[in-house]
Order: C-alpha cells, then structure tokens, then sequence
C-alpha cells in the first residue's frame, strides 16, 4: 500500500470516506420525494413528542417503521440543525458499514483486502450517492451489514457468541427500520450447506441452547417497539391507532411485498441495476466470477457465505413484482468484501485497468461534452431540464467533467483505479459545494415558501392546499392544513370554510393542478416553480362560489 502502517491506510481511507459522504453537509435542506417526508416527521416528533405513532403534519404516517426518524430527531437535538441532522444517520451508518467491511476483510484475509474490499465500495456509485441522502435503506444497509458482520464472525471466524448475539439482534432493529433486517439470517443457509458437505474456514460451533438463545434476541427489538405500540394503541381505543397497527403490520410488509402496486419490473430487473448502479465494481466482475468459482470449488467458506447470500438476498427480492435500485442495496457490501481478496491481483491486470479507464473518460467526456452544448447551444433537451433545474447547474456539471478528463490524462490506464478515485472525489465534491446551494432553492420548495411569506404578510395564516411534504416542512410563519392524504377536493371544502372564517388574514397555498376552475386567477397570485410544479396564493375573493374542485392526482 502507501503509507506506513495499516492504522495511517485506515485512518486515511475514512477521512476519504467522509469527505465522499459528508461533504455539503449542512448546504442543503431535504429534498423530495423521501427526505422532507422524513424530516417532517421527525420534526413533529421533537415539537409535539409524538414518538410512538409518527405524523405527517396531523395525519397517521404507517408507511415505515420509526426508527430512522428517531435518529433524525436524536441528532437534532444534539445539534439544533435540521440541515445537519437530517443527513447525519445516513453519514454514520455509511462509515460504519466501510469500517465493518474493512474488519471482516482483515480477519478474513489480511489488512490489504479488508482496506480494498472497503474502498471499492465506498467508489461504487450506488454507494456513495445512497449514502449522501436521507433516505432509510442507507441505514437499513448498516444495521443489515452489521448483523452479517455477527454472523460471520461467529461462523467463519468464531465459535464466537457474543458475536452471533449481536448479530441476531441487529437483525431484528433492521426488521423494525425497513422490514427486511430478517434477510442477515439467510446467511444461515450457506453455513448449513458448507457444515453439511466439509468446506474449509468454517467454524464448527456447538451448544443447542447457545443457538435458539442468540436467534431468540432477534425478536427483542422488534417487541420493545412492538409492544408498547400495540397496548397504547388498544388501551386507548383510537380507531387511527389501531389502523396504523394493522397497516405497519400487514400492509407495508406482506401485502406490499406479494401484492405491491407500484414499481412493477420483470424477474431480471436487479441484473440491470447492478450493471449499472455497481459502476466501477461491475466492470470487474467478469474477472471475479471465474476466480470466486475457481474458490468455490476448492470449498472455501469465506467465498460462499458472502456470495451465496447475496445471491439468496437477489433471489428475495426478484420474486416481488415491486422492486426499487434501492432493494438490492444491502447485498452490495457483502460483494465487495468478497472482491477484496482479489483486487490486488484483479488491479495489475491490463483488461481491468482499461475499463476503470474507459469508464473514467466516457462519463467525464459525456459531462464535459454535454455540459458545454447546454451552455452554447441551448438544444431542446437541456431546455427540457431547465424547467426543473437552475442552469447554473451545466457549470457544475462541466467542471466535473473537466475533473474527470485531467483524471484520466494524469492516471491514465497504468494507475486507473486512483483516477477514478479522484474523479468521484471531484464529483461529490463539487457538486456538494457547488451544486447544493444552486438546486437547492427549487427542490426542497424553500424559495416558493419563501416566497409565499413575502407576498402574504408575517401575520397571515397560510392554508396548505394539494400540499406536499417539503411545502410544509420549508414553510415560513404560521400555516394550517387539511391533510395530506385526503382527496384535493375534500381538503379543498375544508380550507375554503377556514378561509372564509376570516379572510383578512388568512390565505390559501394551492397547487395549480388542484385549483381547476374554481379560482379566479386574476385575482390570485402565482407565487412561483418548485419541483416542478406550479404554486398560487389565493385570497377569499378568488374563489368561485358553489364550486369545488375535481380529485386530481400527483404521483411525483
């Protein structure tokens, strides 16, 4: 390697790690569709003390379990930064999930493969820009990461039970964050196979009681939050309590899983993300898979239990008619500590450095090229994106594309895997410091919120209509709504009611899909663009009596 000890390689690649990661931190406000639904949540938790039953304003959120946004509101209070906080458990779980990787790879192997396996996934695209968001599967990868870590101290490493007990029960808080925390125990099935047919660097561990006792501590987490759910919400006889229960239950889980009705895709749809969302790690496949079969068939452990779970996590999770990129996530770090071993030898080869090469040039040059033609030229495309993005955004994107091509012409294919390093280092970079505060105003509705005070006045109240989690989240002084899940028109009935109650200082903030023909719009204000959509002030006088607005549908 390059520096002197193993502990300045480590040390050095975690500082990597959080500059890739954290860089822009505290640059930007939530972003749709997920992060300002969380962060409204977790908001409400920390000004209402709302912890056991989350709330999406004043209604029920049943959608996900409340872990991430116990995290999010934890932070805040440390903090007293929404912008921070709101980042930080995506940050953390991020740097431990390398630092695990790293660990395993060390023990596994040596410190060489550890620190490589921990690299090519941190510089795996996938990776880095999940673990840039608020989102909560980067946090479900770290707790699923961490119980595989358990597992596989105990059973390649051990008898270890400590170990195995830490595992199950990290299982179990990945159960009650997303749901799918209970996938690190398929690891069991490999490990059953090898015992069964002798592999070699298998532990052998014995003690019945030992084994249903660690399996058993799964179940803790999931009953501490479980429990004083279920009692609160039968002892208090709330009819949304008891329909939130069923639905985190049954309807986020099961049903979502056999009978889901969004993000249909075929059984192969997972190949295509890991071709491609696994860049640069995919490129190098070609030559893993014959040296990872080579090992197999020497019946070495430390190959099939990584591989093998993976392979069943894909499977899990191709039978679901629904499926997100965000899905086989959890499998990707278990990839790279099984490519570790072999990068050493993988990286002095030419075919591999050539398309760490190529992969380089031909994103950096696509940047570049298309960048420039959006600033010269103006073509239909780029105006298309305008609409939706601050054109001061095709500077970023060149400057990082000029990064990537100096990359390549300084590294060239002799030192590739570093010129990809420093192409994803300017990448995130520039786009962190650069790119947030450009986009930032549009995406996460600040400006439109903003904008809206200004013309309304400090003391008008201001009525969310067809609303949208950001718009609450960002929105300035004092505001009602009337609920986010309702049908427009209902919402509509009640916020024309409360207007007209007292017009002189109250307004309504209306989504211009919603608002049909039953606003006079010369009478009211367009206050602006955000997300792409269109945003009015509409004061009492500009509403059409007796009318009332169709249901309408916003699926961004």
């Amino acid at each position: 390697m390059f520096l002197r000890s193993a502990r300045a390689e480590l040390i050095a690649l975690l500082l990597f790690a959080l500059v890739l990661l954290g860089i822009g931190i505290g640059l930007r406000d939530p972003w749709p569709s997920d992060e300002p639904r969380f962060a409204l949540v977790a908001r409400w938790m920390v000004e209402h003390g709302q912890w056991l039953f989350p709330h999406r304003g004043h209604e029920l959120y049943p959608d996900k379990p409340p872990v991430f946004m116990w995290l999010q509101a934890f932070f805040y209070l440390i903090v007293r930064s929404w912008r921070v906080a709101f980042l930080l458990p995506s940050l953390l779980s991020g740097l431990m999930t390398l630092g695990l990787v790293y660990d395993l790879g060390r023990r596994l192997w040596n410190h060489r493969s550890g620190l490589l396996a921990a690299a090519a996934l941190l510089l795996t695209i996938h990776f880095t820009y999940q673990f840039r968001n608020a989102q909560i599967d980067p946090l479900e990868v770290g707790w699923i990461t961490l119980a595989n870590y358990g597992l596989l101290r105990h059973l390649l490493l051990g008898p270890n039970w400590r170990w195995f007990a830490v595992g199950c029960f990290f299982a179990g808080v990945g159960v009650i964050t997303k749901g799918v925390g209970v996938l690190a125990l398929l690891m069991l099935a490999p490990f059953l196979f090898a015992r069964w047919r002798g592999w070699r660097h298998l532990a052998l561990p014995r003690g019945g009681w030992r084994w249903a006792g660690s399996l058993a501590l799964f179940l803790v987490p999931i009953l501490a939050w479980l429990v004083p759910m279920v009692l609160t919400a039968h002892l208090d006889g709330d009819p949304q309590h008891a329909a939130y229960v069923q639905n985190i239950l049954f309807g986020q889980t099961v049903h979502r899983y056999a009978t889901p009705t969004g993000h249909i895709h075929s059984p192969f749809y997972f190949l295509g993300i890991m071709a491609t969302d696994w860049l640069p790690l995919a490129l190098l496949l070609p030559w893993a898979i014959p040296a990872w079969w080579r090992r197999l068939k020497r019946r070495d452990a430390r190959y099939l239990l990584p591989l093998g779970w993976w392979l069943l996590v894909l499977m899990f999770f191709s039978l679901s008619p629904g499926k997100r990129d965000v899905y086989i996530l959890p499998a990707l770090p278990m990839v790279a500590l099984a490519m570790g071993p072999l990068l050493p030898g993988l990286l002095r080869k030419l075919g591999p450095r050539r398309a760490l090469f190529g992969l380089t040039l031909l994103l950096a040059s696509l940047l570049s090229v298309a960048a420039a033609l959006a600033m010269t030229r103006h073509p239909h495309w780029a105006m298309q994106i305008e609409r939706s993005l601050d054109p001061r955004i095709w500077r970023v994107l060149l400057a990082i594309g000029v990064s990537g091509l100096l990359a390549a012409a300084l590294f060239r294919v002799r030192r590739a895997a570093l010129g990809w390093a420093f192409f994803a280092l300017a990448l995130w970079s520039l786009y962190g410091l650069w790119g947030y505060p450009i986009l930032n105003g549009d995406r996460s509705a600040l400006d439109v919120m903003q904008r809206a005070r200004q013309l309304a006045g400090p003391q008008v109240t201001l009525g969310l209509v067809a609303w949208k989690e950001q718009n609450l989240l960002m929105a300035q002084g004092p505001v009602a709504e009337f609920g986010f899940l309702r049908p427009w028109s209902q919402q509509y009935r009640a916020a024309t009611h409360w207007l007209h109650a007292d017009p002189s200082q109250r307004r309504l903030f209306m989504l211009q899909q919603a608002m049909g023909d039953c606003v006079d719009r010369a009478k009211a204000t367009h206050i602006g663009h955000a997300n792409r959509r269109e945003w009015w002030l509409v004061p009492a006088d500009a509403l059409v009596p007796g009318c009332v607005p169709a249901d309408g549908r916003d699926d961004d």
